[in-house]
Order: C-alpha cells, then structure tokens, then sequence
C-alpha cells in the first residue's frame, strides 16, 4: 500500500475487513477513494464521496476540523455524519501512504465501536420471577424449586415448600390426584395433562387448575426431575359448563306438552350444576290453561310444579308438588311476579329477613341447612310471567354471582317458553276433548236389546284427537243398532267429521235402513264432505285444508225377538264375538272400502246370537299400537274376552284398556261391549190377519185380552185405539198378508206389517172429511211412530208408553 498498489475493484482502495469501511483521503482532504463498507455505513455512493472534502463527512460537534491531523494509527473515536444527516459514532484509524505518482495520501480504516453485551436475565432469575405456578420436584416427588406465581397461589415461601411432597402442601382433595400423575410420569416419561378443582389454600376462592406434569431428562434421556405448572381455567371452565347446562335445557325441557313434567324437567337440569335446592311455582291459572291475570295485592298462592335438591327427598321443601304455596305480599316472589325482574340474595339482605319473619316455617328451613345465598328468577314467555323459580345454595360454599343470575335468567327464559306451549297445548286439547266429548254419546239411550258399556281414550300425542266414535242407536220392534267409526286423522277436523257423521247415521237409522243401504249413504256424504273441502281450498288458497278425508264404520242391528244381528262393514275391524260357554271369535263380515273411497258395494252377514251372548266392538287403536301389531293385539283381545265370562261389563272393559293399550296410546279408542238380551216369547204376541174390515173389531179384542193377561190395563184405552187405526189401515190400503204384534218392554209396542211397499203419511183432514185422522191421532196417543221396510212390504209401528208400575 505504501508504494501505491491499488487493492480491491477501486484504484488505492484495499478491500474492507469485516466489519469495516475503508476511504483514501489526498494531501489537500479530498476523497480520493471510497469502498463498498464506506457506502454500506454512512450510506454516500462511490460517485458521490469521491473528490468532496473529507470535512463534509464530519458531523458537527466532532470538534477536530478536518481532524486529519490527530488521527493515527492507533485510532481514534469521532462523529461522522450519515447521509441522511444523522451522527454515527465510528473508530477511525489512519496510515499514511503515497499514490502512483508519489504524492502523499492518507487511508482511513473506519470500524463501529462494539456496543457492550446486553444486561441478560439468567434462568434462575426467570424461573423465581414467573407469575405461572411452577414447581419442580425431585425423584422422591420433594419439591426442589417454586415459582412466585406457586408462591402467590399456596401462601407459602419457597424456602418453606422446598423438601415437601404434594401431600405436604396441596388440600387432600387436590394432592392426591396430581400426586398420582407424578408418580406415572415419574415412570413413564410422558407428559400428562388434566384438571382439578378446589382451593389451593383454606382462605382461597375455588378455581380450576390445568396441570401439565412434564419430566425434565438430563442428556443421557434419564427423568432427573418433574416440572408441574397449574393454569388457571376457571373462566373457561365456567364458561363451558353454563353452554353445557344451557344446551342440556334445551334438550331436556319441553320435552313433553304437560306444564308439571316441564316445570320438574327444569329443575332437575338445574339443581348439582348451578344451584342446591331449586322450586318451581306456576300461577294456578296455568294448569287449566287459562292465560294468567295480574293478580292484586295481598298473600299470592302458587301452585308448586316441580322441586328438587342435591339432599335425597328434597328435606328443604315445605310443600309437595302439586300443593300450593301462599307467599306473603313482601316475599320476593311475590314482587318478582308483579315486576317481572329477577333479584339476587343473601340470608342477610333486608328483603330475606322481612321474608322469614313474615314466614316462620321458611326461616327454620333457612337456618336449618344453612341456605346463604338466593336466587328469585321469573318465568316470562311471550310478554306474561308464568311464575317464579327460586334457587338456593346451601352445600356450595360459593354465593350466586351475577353470571350465575343471568346464568339462572337464560335457563327460566327457555324453560318458559316450554311451560307456556305446554299451557297452550292443555288449552287447545281441553277445547278439543270437550268438542270431541259432546259430539260422543254421554249415556247410551235406553233401550231393552242389550246391556252396553263403553270406554273412550283420547291419544296422548301431539297429533291432537282423532275421530273415533261409538253410537247406541235404538230402533223399531226393541232392536238396537250398534256403531263403532274412526275417521283417519287427528285434530279439530277429524272431530268434526267424526260429529257430522254420527249425526247421518243416527238419521239414517231412524229411517231403518238396512246396514248396507246406510253404509252407501253414509259413503256418499263423506264423498261429498271431501268435495266440499276441496273447493273450499280452491276460494280460499291461504287456508290449508287437507283434501283426503277418508273413514271406517262397522253398523251392527241386534233383534232380540228373532237373536238376529244383521251387519255391515265399511274398512273396519271386524266384531268379536262370546257365546255362552263358547270361546270369543271374530264374525266374518266382508270388510268393504272405507268411507270415502267408492266404487265397490258393501255387503250385509246375518247370524244368530243368543241372549247373554257378548258382542264386542272397537277402533283400531285397541289392536295396533308401537307395543304391538295388529295380528297380535287381535289375539290379545279374544284372549281377554275369552274370560269375560259373566262378569259386569265395565270390569270387562277396564281389564281390555288396561292390558291392550300403553301408558300413552298413540291413537284414540272407542270399544263398545254390549252383552245381548231376549224377549221371551210370553212377551210376544202375534196375530196373522185376514184382510177384512169386519175383523178389525176382533182384532181389538185379541190385543185387550193379551193387555188383560199382561196386566196392561191402563195402557188398554190407548193401545186399543192404536190398534184398531194401524188395522184399519193396512186392510184398507195395504196387502196381504198382514200381521199384528205386541212386545211388551219398556214400552208397549204395536206393529202391524203387510205386503205393500207405500208408506202412510201424515195430512190434515178438513172439517168434514170422515177420514184421515188416524196417523194424526195416532201421532198423539204413541210416544212415537213410524214406518220400516223389508223385502215383504213395510211395517208401521207405534210405541205407547208404559206407567212405571206396568213396566
């Protein structure tokens, strides 16, 4: 360098050293050469150093002017100035030199000071620091080292904790537990994790702790130590356990329509995860479904829905579910109810002292099992308050805090809504039992065929009800009809339908005819009912209305004169049958279509039934339930009526619904038992009559003798004038052959039959007709009248009525 060699990519600049920037400065303090360090460092391109004074590189306040003179090779620590003008403290060190042609040079080696090592924090220093709990302990399981966030969270000394064991210093209910997972680390080597509840120390709130139990191995891979760190998750853990509970009450709540089922499901979620003793009052209006009032001033009572405690027996309870609890007007209930707002208690708030002095036996409870924290919460649903749930803690340690409130507020709040359906639904279901109740007969009508009894069951779903019905129809000459329908589907319309269509029966049989004739008829009006619904849904688009109506009926006549029963079957379930000391059967009766479908006839099964005979008729929801198939639940009943034997019939029909049916049938029921009688033949007359107008006077005789005979004096007048009109006019008007008959019942009936198929009917006769007053008189006289058909002409008959002593 000294003889001017050139060094590096620039003329009489040598490359940098590491670290380093290098510059050539001539006699006069000009830059004569520039490296890449010296632009790297105060940031001046080659171009631009090369040939301005070195001066200008110098910051201020350097203090040595040019400061070429005091520079050596020794070095020496100045200010130069950074492109970007600020100062940039370097050591500089110059050696003189020459160029090519001799003159004097200087190079300057510029190198940064080094900046002194940074103030390290040691590991013992962060360990001691940590705000983590953190311990460290030997293979004997002693502690060795503590953190200052173990210090804070135990309240002991680490000098104090050290050569301790877990058990030494954790609560029993904790020690054991992070002891054990040591001791499996200890020998497995592996990490392990899980979480532990309790107080770190007697005067500590209750927290959640996860803890990490990790090994620490020296170089040769050997367990020398154990590091366990605790975090704490209460938040969280709160947090999850209040979803936890929240979605378990949307699960569970409401999971039926009945307001006590709902009321308890709520208590039960409640009590073990937020409170110890948990009541639910509901106004009493709820449990009629009617839609609560405010209530006035003064005592409030509540009925009680549901209770339960962590205590077996719920011993904290004053009243049962069911019973109603009278709160004072300064409970806090009692303003929870009238405000709508929830509270949160101590024993030692004023509101809970004037409460247990108004309320001697709920104070002995309160300081009994030693309730110290109180949560009065309203159930509010759709703007109404519904009642008022209280929590109490007593087992707990820990008072209610406001989370738990909102907590307690989130969970009436779902449970309200779910009390409230379940109000509404008792509401509409009552409405529609008692629809479905007045369009079912109340009490069979009075008649002497058969003994009947009868039993309704309404479904317990949701569906609603459906439209099964029963019917005890009586008939001309003692017959009874016997009716059993089920109309498909559930709700308000099926028991309207099922209303409409009991009424066209009971019309139809009052016209007396015969089972198939009745059941077209009846198959005719369903057709025209689902037209009707139809075009009701084509003027109406915003009204759903279901187009399929369809229906099942069985029509049974029963004659006890001639133990005959005629039926006919629309798509229903055959009758069942038990004859004296006979085994029960099922009558053939060709099942026909439903109602409502058409197109194929149905068809009428004659067979004999003698008396004391039992006649079983039913709904589908008898035999076919989840329990059991149709197949089986027919062989069920014939088992059961099978040791009907003599029994009453009401017995009878509750053994039938007790073991047929589940606890919540799926669909409704009707059965309708009827157990037959006979008219003997002393209490039947009957006389074939010539057509002779001359004979009418010897009929009249036959039938007061027979009066005479029975003892029927009294109705001799009227059945003699009876007689002789309905006589009189089959011969005149009729054809041969005709028959009187007299049945002695409950009534005196008279008939007289011939051969012509014109039915008589009733005219008003002027003044001085000599005719037509027959039917008219007859009308007044009979309790009522009336006309039937066969294939050999028609009947006309007439029932007068008895005194109770002739009956």
């Amino acid at each position: 360098m000294r003889d001017g060699t050139p060094i590096g990519g620039a003329p009489g600049v040598p490359p940098d050293p590491p670290d380093s920037a290098t510059a050539v400065v001539d006699d006069r303090g000009v830059v004569t050469g520039w490296s890449a360090g010296a632009e790297r460092l105060l940031g001046y391109p080659r171009h631009e150093a090369l040939g301005s004074p070195v001066g200008h590189l110098i910051a201020s306040g350097a203090g040595n002017g040019d400061g070429l003179a005091a520079l050596s090779e020794s070095g020496t620590t100045t200010l130069l100035r950074h492109r970007d003008g600020r100062p940039v403290e370097v050591r500089v060190r110059s050696y003189p030199s020459v160029d090519h042609e001799g003159r004097a040079q200087r190079l300057l080696v510029v190198t940064v000071p080094e900046q002194p090592p940074p103030d390290l924090v040691t590991a013992d220093e962060a360990f001691a620091q940590c705000r983590l709990p953190l311990m460290v302990y030997d293979p004997a399981l002693r502690a060795v080292r503590a953190s200052a966030g173990a210090v804070r969270e135990l309240g002991l000394r680490e000098d104090r904790m050290c050569g301790r064991r877990v058990t030494d210093i954790l609560p029993p209910h904790l020690c054991h537990r992070v002891e054990d997972g040591m001791a499996r680390v200890l020998v497995t080597g592996e990490t392990e994790h899980f979480q532990v509840r309790g107080r770190a120390r007697p005067d500590a709130p209750e927290k959640v702790w996860s803890v990490t139990v990790a090994p620490l191995v020296s170089p040769a891979g050997q367990v020398r130590h154990l590091e366990v760190s605790a975090l704490d998750v209460t938040e969280q853990h709160l947090a999850r356990e209040r979803l936890a509970l929240l979605n378990d009450i949307s699960a569970q709540v409401g999971s039926t329509l009945d307001v006590m089922r709902t009321a308890q499901e709520m208590a039960d979620a409640a009590v073990g995860r937020l409170a110890d003793f948990v009541t639910i009052d509901l106004l009493d209006s709820l449990f009629r479904g009617v839609e609560p009032k405010p209530s006035g001033t003064g005592r409030v009572p509540l009925r009680r829905a549901g209770q339960r405690s962590v205590l077996p027996g719920a011993p904290e309870a004053l009243i049962q579910p069911g019973d109603v609890d009278d709160y004072p007007e300064s409970a806090p209930p009692v303003r929870c109810l009238a405000t709508g707002r929830s509270s949160l208690h101590g024993t030692e708030d004023a509101a809970i002292r004037d409460w247990q002095r108004a309320d001697p036996h709920r104070a002995g409870v309160v300081s009994r099992f030693g309730i110290h924290s109180i949560m009065v919460v309203p159930l509010r649903a759709r703007g109404i308050t519904l009642g008022v749930a209280v929590l109490v803690r007593h087992r707990r340690e820990d008072p209610f805090t406001r989370d738990d409130l909102l907590l307690a507020e989130e969970i009436a709040a779902r449970a309200a809504v779910a009390v409230d359906n379940a109000r509404r639904y008792t509401l509409e279901r009552g409405t529609a039992l008692a629809l479905q109740r007045s369009l079912l007969p109340s009490r069979p009508a009075a008649q002497q065929a058969v003994e009947v009894a009868h039993r309704y069951r309404p479904a317990r779903t949701r569906a609603g009800l459906g439209g099964d019905w029963f019917d005890v129809i009586p008939l001309s000459g003692a017959r009874v009809a016997l009716v059993v329908g089920d109309v498909v589907g559930h709700g308000l319309r099926a028991s309207a339908t099922m209303g409409r269509l009991r009424t066209a029966v009971r019309t139809l049989a009052d016209v007396e005819l015969p089972a198939d004739e009745l059941l077209t008829h009846l198959d005719d009006l369903v057709t025209l009912l689902a037209a009707e619904e139809d075009s009701t849904a084509d003027h109406e688009p915003d009204l759903e209305v279901p187009t399929s109506l369809i229906a099942t009926c069985l029509y049974v006549v029963y004659d006890p004169v001639s133990r005959r029963c005629t039926a006919a079957s629309a798509g229903h379930p055959p009758p069942a049958v038990v004859r004296p000391q006979g085994a029960a059967e099922f009558v053939d009766v060709p099942p026909g279509p439903p109602l409502g479908v058409g197109g194929l006839p149905f068809e009428t099964v004659e067979w004999e039934l003698p008396a004391d005979s039992l006649l079983a008729l039913y709904t589908d929801g008898l035999v076919q339930d989840t329990a059991h198939n149709l197949d089986s639940g027919l062989e069920q009943l014939l088992q059961c009526l099978g040791h009907a034997g003599s029994r009453p019939l009401e017995t009878v029909c509750d053994e039938l619904i007790r073991t047929l049916l589940p606890a919540s049938p799926q669909d409704d029921v009707a059965l309708l038992l009827a157990r037959t009688r006979m008219l003997d033949a002393d209490r039947v007359a009957t006389w074939d009559l010539p057509s002779d107008p001359a004979l009418v006077a010897d009929a009249r005789a036959r039938v007061l003798a027979r009066l005479d005979a029975w003892g029927l004096r009294e109705a001799a007048f009227v059945a003699e004038l009876v007689v002789s009109e309905l006589v009189t006019n089959a011969i005149r008007y009729g054809q041969p052959p005709i028959r009187l008959r007299l049945i002695r019942g409950t009534t005196l009936i008279c008939e007289v039959s011939d051969g012509s198929g014109t039915a008589p009917h009733l005219r008003r006769a002027r003044t001085y007709d000599e005719g037509g007053r027959g039917l008219l008189l007859i009308a007044q006289l009979a309790r009522r009248w009336g006309t039937r058909h066969h294939a050999g002409g028609k009947t006309i008959w007439a029932e007068i009525e008895l005194t109770e002593r002739d009956r």
